[in-house]
């Protein structure tokens, strides 16, 4: 199976499906993968150390993969995960203009999310979900039943089907309120498109900081459509363009404005770079139109730095 592209995943009916159908195809094509062989099986096992005993290896999958793996139980994995989804009105961008291949950020993030997830559960690790805009709409504690992975889907199907315009963000806010409610050492995992107004950017990078000063690991996927939002790849044609958040409008030709914008969304991306990275947080670019694979092998790299 191969990793399911974003022009497979564009009708988001069956969150939990293609969620899976994202997890296998992206452990199956794992370079070299110690898990070949048996899907996401991996989830509950781990490569047998030289030294430890043979009481509970798989000799099954010792048959089928010729590598020994032992069997792992809910007390050996402990993490705790956060994930942390921005669902303010630019992240439905772009808009639903009524095509078949239609895909925005927030969907993106959603799918992202329920991939994560579903990893995580595999893998008996416990999870949460924070949605937020002006405020924080949803919060929910980490858990790793079935019973809430599936509430959790169901947040995430209403978000995706019922968009709202003219709906403003107070990201950093929202992270202050997140860190203060998470009392638990966790990974959190931010998706934002991180566009504040100008006036926010510091409090933003704040709140940023405050999770890491509370102990948790920060991976911070930057949600873009790069060509058209950091590259600002447009016809040169009259468009008019208008902010989602507040409806403002303004009518102009791309190459009237392109070289400057470019520019400033590079100085905004350079300073993003250097906080995270002085804040030790991990920052991603995920560009909407290059699938999940980034998003799913950031985590394990991620996960297998931890101590749980």
């Amino acid at each position: 199976m191969k990793l399911l592209d974003n022009y497979e995943a564009r009708d988001l009916g069956n969150l939990e499906l293609l969620a899976r159908q994202v997890v296998e195809g992206f452990i199956i094509g794992l370079h070299k993968s110690p898990f070949h062989g048996f899907s996401v099986e991996f989830a509950e096992h781990r490569l047998y150390n030289q030294g430890e005993s043979t009481r509970n290896i798989d000799w099954k999958v010792y048959a089928r993969t010729d590598k020994m793996f032992t069997k792992r139980f809910e007390e050996e994995t402990n993490l705790r995960c956060q994930i942390v989804i921005d669902s303010s009105s630019s992240m439905y961008f772009p808009e639903d203009t009524g095509q078949k291949n239609y895909f925005n950020k927030l969907r993106f993030s959603a799918l992202g999310a329920a991939a994560l997830m579903y990893l995580l559960q595999k893998q008996r690790d416990a999870f949460g979900l924070s949605l937020f805009d002006q405020q924080v709409n949803t919060h929910t504690r980490c858990k790793s039943s079935t019973t809430h992975f599936r509430l959790l889907l169901s947040y995430l199907d209403q978000l995706i089907n019922n968009p709202v315009h003219n709906k403003t963000t107070s990201a950093a806010d929202a992270l202050h309120q997140i860190a203060e409610s998470i009392h638990k050492r966790s990974m959190v995992v931010i998706f934002s498109d991180m566009f504040e107004q100008n006036e926010e950017t510091d409090k933003l990078f704040s709140a940023l900081q405050h999770l890491k000063h509370n102990k948790h690991e920060v991976v911070l996927f930057h949600v873009v459509d790069k060509s058209k939002e950091l590259d600002f790849e447009y016809e040169n044609r009259p468009y008019m363009f208008i902010d989602m958040e507040t409806g403002e409008r303004l009518r102009l030709q791309p190459n009237q404005i392109k070289k400057q914008y470019v520019q400033q969304m590079a100085k905004f991306i350079d300073e993003l770079k250097m906080r995270c990275l002085q804040y030790q947080i991990d920052l991603v670019e995920a560009d909407i139109n290059q699938g999940f694979r980034q998003i799913l092998q950031t985590y394990l790299v991620k996960r297998g730095k931890m101590n749980v």
